[in-house]
C-alpha cells in the first residue's frame, strides 16, 4: 500500500506538470522515454549530380539522404546563398532524426531539391554546401559536370597520375585495374591496363592463385578529359595504324606487343 502511494503521488506530479506546461512537456516526456526523437538540421550525406531547369533559372540537386522504416527526412529545401566571382553558391539541408540510432535511419535514399537562380545559370559554376563544384562546361545539357581533381572549366587532359586515373575510370573495364603508361603528349595517350580475374584471394601465404587480363588503350584529349578510342596490342605502329592511322608515330614505335598473362 506504501508504495502504491508513492505510484499515485508521482503519478499526480506528472499530471500536474502536463497541465501547467502544455505540449512543449508531452515532447519532453516522450523524448525522455525514448517515445520520440529529436530532428536535427543536416546536409546531404552525398551530392550525385546537378541539373538545369526552368531554362536555366533553376537548379536541380540530386542528394542522397537517410531512410528507414520511420521519417527520417522532413524540410527538405534547396536555396540560393550568393553569387560571386563567376560561382553561384547554393545551399541544400533537411531536418533528420538519423543521428539517434534508435530512430531506425539507417539506410538511404535518393531526393531532389530545386533551387531557385531568379535569373540564368549561363556558364557560370555551382558550388554545393561549399563543397561540390559542378560546371556547364564541358556538360551534356542540361546536367552539369562534376569538377575533379584536373580542375573545373575545362578539365584539361594531362600527362599527370591523376589524368590517367580518370581516363581508365571512363573506360568500360572493370573496377581495381591497374595502370601504365606508354606514351602522352598533349593529345594521345597510350596506357597497358591490367585487371586481376579468377578467385578472390587474400594473402599470398593463402595459396590461391588468379591470373590477370591485359588491354593496351588509346586515347584522345577532350575538352571534358581523356576519352577511349580504341585497343589494340599489336608491337609497334602497324597494328594500331589500322584503325588510328593518324596517332604520332612516336608513341608508338616503340611499343612491345602486349602479354596476355
Amino acid at each position: 500500500m506504501w508504495q502504491r502511494g508513492i505510484r499515485m503521488v508521482v503519478l499526480g506530479a506528472v499530471l500536474v506538470v502536463l497541465a501547467g506546461c502544455g505540449s512543449e512537456t508531452v515532447e519532453t516526456v516522450e523524448e525522455a522515454t525514448g517515445a520520440d526523437t529529436a530532428w536535427t538540421l543536416a546536409a546531404p550525406i552525398r551530392i550525385d549530380g546537378v541539373r538545369t531547369a526552368d531554362g536555366g533559372r533553376s537548379l536541380v540537386v540530386d542528394a542522397e539522404v537517410p531512410d528507414g522504416a520511420r521519417d527520417c527526412v522532413r524540410g527538405l529545401s534547396g536555396e540560393l546563398d550568393t553569387v560571386e566571382r563567376g560561382t553561384v553558391y547554393v545551399r541544400v539541408t533537411y531536418e533528420t532524426r538519423s543521428l539517434d540510432r534508435a530512430a531506425g535511419c539507417t539506410g538511404t535514399q535518393r531526393v531532389e531539391a530545386t533551387v531557385k537562380l531568379g535569373e540564368p545559370l549561363s556558364s557560370r559554376r555551382v558550388m554545393v554546401n561549399s563543397r561540390d563544384v559542378y560546371t556547364p562546361a564541358g556538360a551534356t545539357p542540361p546536367a552539369l559536370r562534376h569538377c575533379g581533381e584536373n580542375g573545373c572549366d575545362p578539365t584539361p587532359p594531362r600527362c599527370t597520375s591523376p589524368s590517367y586515373r580518370q581516363a581508365v575510370n571512363d573506360t568500360d573495364i572493370p573496377e581495381h585495374t591497374s595502370w601504365e603508361e606508354r606514351g602522352c603528349d598533349d593529345t594521345w595517350l597510350v596506357l597497358d591496363l591490367s585487371t586481376r580475374m579468377g578467385p578472390v584471394c587474400g594473402e599470398s601465404a593463402d595459396g590461391c592463385s588468379s591470373s590477370s587480363v591485359s588491354q593496351r588503350w588509346f586515347y584522345r584529349a577532350e575538352p571534358s578529359g581523356w576519352r577511349p578510342v580504341t585497343t589494340n596490342g599489336d608491337a609497334g605502329c602497324a597494328g594500331i595504324h589500322k584503325v588510328l592511322p593518324e596517332l604520332p608515330e612516336r608513341l608508338c614505335a616503340s611499343l612491345p606487343r602486349l602479354d596476355r598473362d
